[in-house]
């Protein structure tokens, strides 16, 4: 049996299912099944909306008496601790059954347990034919901090949709940078700076520009916001995140949203695009190929949608480019 070091447990509503799919597949190269995703990858909770919990898995076994002495050779010694029992899909054990194995595993840890303010939770769960034990690490929704930024928009995309835009574009990966191209109040630049991503941002507006750096100092987040066009940004990114404008204060034409993409092409070699409307077409137009999509509809407004487009570089169309460059250069010296 192959030895899984952490078990991640997500939870969300029908309107989250697929960007939650999507967030895993550039987080863990997998889609959670089952609310589940087991990976050699870590990941702290609190970086995902989506992720409740993580199981640091000690010892599995599929065999419940092999999986007890299995602890018990661990000699864990350790006071103020907590066991929970986790259910997963396809768990059938009784409630009883589920009690009488967390005191199995209480009386095989040396030490004091604490049943209210634990200092290590330990998690035992069944899933598939196999138990896993280990240590249980929770996100303590801290992030949620950010509903109370003093600046904010109605139609600003919710914290937890910011979240996972962040997570795929950066594919989880904290080395690479991102430019939130179209950055509004911030949004999406206090999720990146809760969970260490380098990013910077860049609106046209002076007074939302202005909004959104008093945010960021609001919660001493030190990031660049550029109060520019973003055709003016010269510096290179890993990936560019576009909440394009859609609504009756911010609206932009095709030519104007064809001029965000192309200029947000010309600096990043992957491209996160939050549209209402479809622009495959554009995205096509500037080089780059979609190579997933998801749509997100608001809790109580199935009518209203955003679709989110994930989108990377058209090597093809990037070779072809050169090569008839490089064929007019020719052209050019056999000219001379």
């Amino acid at each position: 049996m192959q030895a899984t070091q952490y078990i991640y447990f997500f939870t969300y509503d029908d309107t989250e299912s697929d960007l939650c799919k999507l967030e895993s597949k550039n987080i863990f190269a997998t889609e959670e099944k089952n609310r589940l995703v087991f990976s050699d990858l870590k990941v702290e909770p609190s970086s995902s909306a989506f992720i409740k919990s993580r199981i640091d898995v000690i010892s599995s076994s599929e065999d419940y008496t092999s999986l007890i002495q299995n602890i018990k050779e661990e000699h864990i010694s350790i006071d103020d601790f907590k066991v929970e029992y986790l259910i997963f899909e396809g768990d059938a054990t009784r409630y009883a059954v589920r009690l009488n194995k967390l005191r199995d595993i209480g009386c095989v840890i040396e030490g004091l347990s604490e049943y209210y303010n634990p200092t290590t939770i330990f998690a035992l769960c069944f899933y598939e034919g196999i138990w896993y034990f280990g240590i249980l690490i929770k996100d303590e929704v801290d992030w949620h901090k950010h509903n109370d930024k003093p600046r904010s928009y109605s139609n600003s995309i919710s914290i937890v949709v910011g979240k996972s835009l962040v997570n795929i574009a950066a594919e989880g990966d904290r080395a690479n940078t991102l430019l939130d191209a179209c950055c509004g109040v911030g949004t999406i630049m206090l999720e990146a700076c809760f969970s260490g991503f380098d990013i910077d941002g860049c609106e046209i507006n002076w007074k939302i520009c202005r909004n959104a750096r008093e945010n960021l100092s609001y919660f001493d987040y030190d990031a660049t916001v550029h109060r520019s066009d973003i055709k003016d940004i010269s510096k290179r990114y890993d990936a560019a995140i576009i909440d394009l404008p859609y609504n009756l204060v911010s609206c932009a034409t095709e030519s104007d949203v064809l001029h965000i993409i192309k200029s947000a092409s010309d600096i990043a070699d992957r491209l996160v695009v939050v549209s209402i409307e479809d622009i495959a077409h554009l995205i096509v137009s500037v080089g780059f190929r979609v190579m997933d999509t998801c749509v997100v509809s608001k809790k109580g407004k199935r009518k209203f949608a955003r679709r989110i487009w994930v989108c990377e570089k058209n090597e093809e169309v990037h070779l072809e480019g050169l090569t008839e460059m490089n064929n007019r250069n020719l052209e050019s010296v056999f000219d001379l």
